[in-house]
């Protein structure tokens, strides 16, 4: 398939810059996988479409602080770094710009409690980066850091809670896993009182997540990698739920990628750890998921293709199409789908 099957113009204005007072009152537009049928709804209704033995499947990875500002040692030129992937103790996997001035060897401080020296260059440019600091540095990351909001977010986050899930627990993502911004725990509570099982996944979701399509022809198209856990006690829910008849519910895209990933041909699910680099476009056949509840995402780009594989390319584009002449807010603080069987 070509890169341009999954185009579709998007005005500016309908880029949600800042998230809505209430996580559970935005919009949620209702797409019937099948038939392509659209309904438009409010989140928190969500509940009303959920049934008792259904399970619905939450990424608990959580957000770290991981945009750090700081100068070069010795000259004092501002530096940025992107923390990605924590490779030993306080070695880490940093995309720095500008680029030019980390070289190896090169030294950085950042508010004077953290300091850092280039060990090595590795792909894409990135930089192999050694810390030094007193304490903890997860305590020195609150201190010091921001939230790597993606780039077409140009307004300051007041409260960095709004960029975390409810339920977010596992530190180790550099973007968060969207979908579930939309969820309250009075909504969770309820969903779980009518009988829905709560299953939870980690992935912890990489910069990469932005990482626009470079080639015409996207099987040719290279994904990043990124680390997952899924315990026993959670694929028994998953799979008990598939064995009884009730539907897996996947909560955001990384949710979906992680299910995919670990099932064997029938659906069956085991306890994994690992790394994933799974690509999911269409005519892909899914394992487990049978529904999605998910944002609005970028034209062109892979989670585009993975909602395409669930519901098709052409009932995807005509529900973003209707949710832009509706003015749906679009992408990671914007309003939710939800494609269903």
């Amino acid at each position: 398939m070509n890169l341009k099957d999954f185009y579709y113009d998007l005005p500016e204005r309908l880029i949600a810059q800042t998230p809505l007072e209430n996580r559970d009152s935005s919009r949620l537009l209702m797409l019937d996988k099948n038939t392509g049928e659209i309904k438009h709804e409010i989140f928190h209704n969500i509940i009303n479409y959920l049934n008792k033995g259904d399970c619905l499947v939450l990424n608990d990875s959580r957000v770290l602080p991981a945009r750090l500002l700081g100068v070069r040692e010795d000259t004092g030129s501002p530096m940025e770094f992107l923390l990605l992937n924590r490779k030993e103790k306080d070695i880490w996997e940093v995309i720095v710009r500008p680029g030019k001035r980390a070289k190896i060897g090169r030294k950085f401080v950042f508010g004077n409690e953290l300091h850092a020296e280039v060990i090595d260059i590795i792909n894409d440019g990135n930089r192999l980066v050694k810390f030094e600091y007193e304490g903890l540095f997860e305590s020195v990351l609150d201190r010091l850091g921001e939230m790597p909001l993606p780039p077409y977010i140009t307004e300051k986050l007041q409260d960095r809670e709004r960029y975390q899930t409810v339920y977010s627990k596992n530190n180790g993502s550099a973007a968060a896993p969207t979908a579930g911004l939309h969820f309250t725990k009075d909504l969770l509570k309820q969903i779980e009182d009518k009988g829905v099982n709560i299953a939870y996944v980690t992935l912890h979701v990489g910069l990469g997540t932005f990482r626009p399509v470079k080639v015409d022809v996207i099987e040719e198209h290279k994904m990043h990698s990124e680390f997952y856990v899924l315990d026993q006690a959670n694929a028994d829910k998953i799979n008990n739920t598939r064995k009884n008849g009730g539907k897996v519910v996947a909560v955001g895209t990384t949710s979906t990628r992680t299910l995919e990933t670990i099932a064997d041909d029938t659906g069956y699910l085991k306890p994994s750890t690992g790394w994933t680099d799974i690509f999911i476009y269409p005519p892909y056949k899914f394992k487990v998921v049978d529904s999605l509840i998910t944002n609005f995402h970028l034209p062109e780009s892979t989670l585009l293709m993975l909602v395409s594989s669930l519901a098709g390319r052409e009932n995807i584009l005509n529900a973003y199409n209707t949710a832009i002449k509706e003015e749906y807010r679009f992408f990671s603080f914007g309003d939710a789908m939800f494609i269903h069987r």
